[in-house]
């Protein structure tokens, strides 16, 4: 089954103090969403969510969504170990307590501020809770030359030492954003099999390979003919105008990329 990964960035904040949510009450949104995502089938439909979200997300869950966190602390606590002197961070363990069963590592937005290294260590520690992980790769603007170096880099590092079976996203930062080209379906295939092949080098299994340089309608059809092509990553659905998240776009954007 495909997978349609949903992140929703800082959707706890109302758009009267700037944020994107469409309530005041940010609890009271995202229950709404989780009641509205109950008509959408045929993916696997997980959504990543603040950590403000998580718990009241997990009160109006449907048996078909997954719930998953944005990213996890590169340390975890452990039984007769650190038992949680983490201030500000989010350990795995914590994650999986509220009932997280992804956890999204090395988002574009996130690399800014962390090297490789850093991301295998949340890798590592996300595994070893529990949580199923989706690994965020992809080439700047700057590095489009050697885009097969950068990311083939960004897996040897990123997965050195990982024992369990890791999703990429695939997100090409040079094309996300406002009046950015997205490449095109032979850009996007090349890479993805670029990614499974290497992977399949390293750790022996070939990965599920999702395009997260923005899943919607328009693209839907296009990303969902790329053969190695396993699934998507959604932020917004509406870019133009009040742009947001709205579960009605979301079901459309899937039901295109279903046709193929």
């Amino acid at each position: 089954m495909k997978q349609i990964f949903v992140n929703l960035k800082r959707f706890d904040i109302p758009r009267l103090k700037g944020g994107v949510c469409n309530a005041d009450n940010s609890a009271d949104w995202i229950r709404d969403i989780m009641l509205k995502s109950r008509d959408i089938k045929g993916v696997g439909l997980i959504y990543l969510l603040p950590e403000a979200l998580l718990l009241s997300a997990m009160e109006k869950k449907p048996q078909n969504v997954e719930i998953g966190c944005q990213s996890v602390y590169r340390q975890d606590i452990a039984k007769g170990g650190n038992f949680g002197a983490f201030t500000s961070q989010l350990p795995a363990t914590a994650a999986a307590h509220y009932g997280c069963t992804w956890a999204m590592i090395g988002h574009s937005e996130e690399r800014r501020d962390k090297d490789n290294e850093s991301l295998n260590e949340q890798i590592k520690c996300a595994l070893g809770a529990g949580l199923s992980v989706l690994y965020c790769v992809g080439e700047k603007e700057s590095e489009l030359a050697r885009k097969y170096e950068v990311i083939k880099n960004q897996l040897d590092i990123g997965l050195n030492g990982v024992n369990g079976n890791v999703a990429i996203a695939y997100e090409p930062i040079w094309a996300i954003g406002p009046g950015k080209t997205p490449p095109n379906a032979e850009y996007i295939a090349d890479i993805s099999s670029f990614i499974k092949k290497t992977v399949y080098s390293q750790k022996g299994y070939i990965p599920n390979v999702v395009y997260g340089g923005g899943l919607k309608e328009e693209n839907a059809r296009e990303i969902a003919s790329v053969e190695t092509i396993d699934g998507g990553l959604v932020a917004l659905t509406r870019f133009m105008g009040e742009i947001g998240f709205y579960p009605n776009e979301l079901k459309r954007i899937i039901e295109k990329y279903l046709e193929v």
